[in-house]
């Protein structure tokens, strides 16, 4: 993002955090890829819901709905502005900020606990230099969220996205490289006025699919964001051109994305599509893009999917907005007929470092270039 005809950190970072998470996965790729493509199906673009015409929010890195609208964020922004926590009527419409007692260090997701506590992950780190990461926690009526800062047991990791799990804790996603993130979620209970420990928690397998994005291959490996459905029976990751739904039928977050098999909605085109989330009645997936970098006068656009889960048991929705148009719903790799087994050639990793390479310095130039 562009502030005053200058370049901010974050924006510079982020040219090159896609091929950076790739790179950091070049693990042999038949450990980390799911055996096979997806198949291949025609995906339908989502229907509009509102505009979000309030120029401080170019970013929006993190989004979740309520009853009455929405809650947003934005990435790590320079401006003291934008670094807030922003409240949206249904029609995208600013309502209410909310500051921070302290500045955070890069936002990149939300969620929202059954009793409306909203969470903020500060958890970005494209560089991988941070020694802790934080979530803000923002109590149903509270002026300001309060800070929990947390230490990976391993390594710093870049990450995006954050789930709660049954119990409400926060579980951080990675934002990973090649088709592998990570879990991780606090060993002990988060205090205010100390580090806690994060304790890893398993792989996340990410299957391969052809959905065409601004990234290309790139983008289909890495996870941008992650929601909870409002009854707790499923779960959403996304990258930037799909979203993977799994089933958590027995509460356990954790189980459902390691050993469950998702269903997958394309999310074709997206600008920069970087969060995601539940429709208050749970029968949609809401998704928001960055605007920066795009075209003069683009405006970040909530658009509605229809979620995969095939018995709910909501009530109507009460959003108004026009009827869902069909989008392709295909499943993943696992549950292809003929033509799974396949694997990354081994001897194509070189081509491939090269090929990425020389893409990740077309990104650069296209991010950077234009003022």
């Amino acid at each position: 993002m562009r502030v005053r005809g200058r370049l901010t950190w974050g924006r510079r970072a982020r040219a090159g955090a896609v091929l950076t998470a790739l790179l950091a996965g070049l693990v042999p790729p038949a450990a980390v890829l799911v055996p096979g493509a997806a198949t291949a199906a025609a995906a339908a673009a989502g229907t509009p819901v509102c505009q979000v015409r309030d120029d401080r929010l170019r970013e929006i890195s993190g989004m979740v709905a309520t009853d009455d609208g929405y809650v947003v964020i934005n990435d790590g922004a320079d401006d003291e502005a934008r670094r807030r926590i922003f409240f949206l009527d249904q029609r995208c419409a600013v309502v209410r900020t909310v500051s921070f007692p302290s500045r955070p260090r890069d936002t990149e997701d939300l969620a929202i606990g059954r009793d409306g506590t909203v969470w903020v992950a500060d958890i970005g780190d494209n560089d991988r230099t941070r020694t802790t990461v934080g979530v803000w926690r923002l109590a149903p009526g509270a002026k300001q969220p309060v800070l929990h800062r947390m230490t990976y047991p391993d390594r710093p990791h870049d990450a995006e996205a954050l789930l709660l799990d049954a119990s409400g804790r926060p579980l951080i996603v990675t934002k990973g490289g090649s088709g592998a993130v990570f879990l991780y979620a606090p060993a002990t209970a988060l205090r205010p006025d100390a580090s806690t420990p994060l304790t890893a928690l398993g792989q996340v397998t990410v299957p391969s699919t052809t959905t065409s994005n601004p990234f290309s291959f790139l983008g289909r490996g890495v996870i941008t964001g992650a929601a909870n459905a409002p009854d707790g029976r499923r779960v959403v990751l996304r990258s930037y051109a799909d979203a993977f739904e799994y089933d958590v039928p027995d509460g356990d977050v954790v189980r459902a994305l390691t050993t469950g098999t998702p269903r997958i909605t394309p999310l074709p085109d997206e600008p920069q599509g970087e969060s995601i989330t539940y429709s208050r009645d749970g029968r949609s997936l809401l998704t928001v893009s960055e605007s920066a970098g795009q075209p003069a006068g683009t405006r970040s656009t909530i658009l509605r999917y229809p979620a995969t889960a095939t018995t709910l048991t909501a009530a109507p929705s009460t959003e108004s907005v026009d009827p869902v148009s069909p989008t392709a719903v295909r499943p993943a790799a696992g549950e292809v007929g003929a033509g799974g087994g396949r694997t990354w050639p081994l001897a194509l990793g070189a081509g491939t470092l090269l090929f990425l390479l020389g893409l990740a310095g077309l990104l650069w130039w296209r991010h950077t270039a234009r003022r």
